[in-house]
């Protein structure tokens, strides 16, 4: 069966955003999964996007893909905890099967060595967990 696949992608960072993207959509194409990508405002709203795909019954699993760079308040300690947060509950109190792309940065340089598909790849990386995740849930929920 093919896997079902939510890319939620934060776009606040556009170019750096495409470049976590690109990378979940190569390893997502090569397994065969059925792919839907969706964008939100910022990485914020990751985690609500990802549960109301969860209560739709469409997807196996997500990811949530973003940057969130250090700036001069404590903003940024508020978004990376909270999504962050966001997302660890989905996964353990409701099962989910979630791949775990934002890049928490202190500058634009460290997020596109991260983001970039030549050097860090996270987008790679976090699809490559969300499918490891539904094959798990797969042999020992459903």
């Amino acid at each position: 069966m093919v896997d079902r696949v939510l890319v939620a992608v934060s776009r606040y960072y556009k170019h750096i955003a495409d470049e976590l993207e690109a990378g979940a959509l190569e390893v997502l194409e090569k397994a065969g999964a059925k792919i839907t990508v969706m964008e939100v405002p910022g990485a914020f709203e990751l985690p609500g996007l990802i549960a109301m795909a969860a209560d739709s019954g469409r997807f196996d699993g997500a990811i949530a893909l973003g940057c969130v760079i250090r700036g001069e308040t404590t903003h940024y300690d508020y978004v990376c905890g909270e999504s962050a947060r966001g997302l660890m509950d989905l996964i353990v109190q409701r099962r989910q099967a979630i791949g775990f792309g934002i890049l928490t940065v202190e500058n634009e340089e460290q997020a596109l060595a991260r983001a970039d598909r030549k050097r860090g790849n996270k987008g790679a990386d976090a699809a490559e967990a969300c499918l490891a995740m539904i094959k798990f849930r797969k042999e020992l929920i459903r």
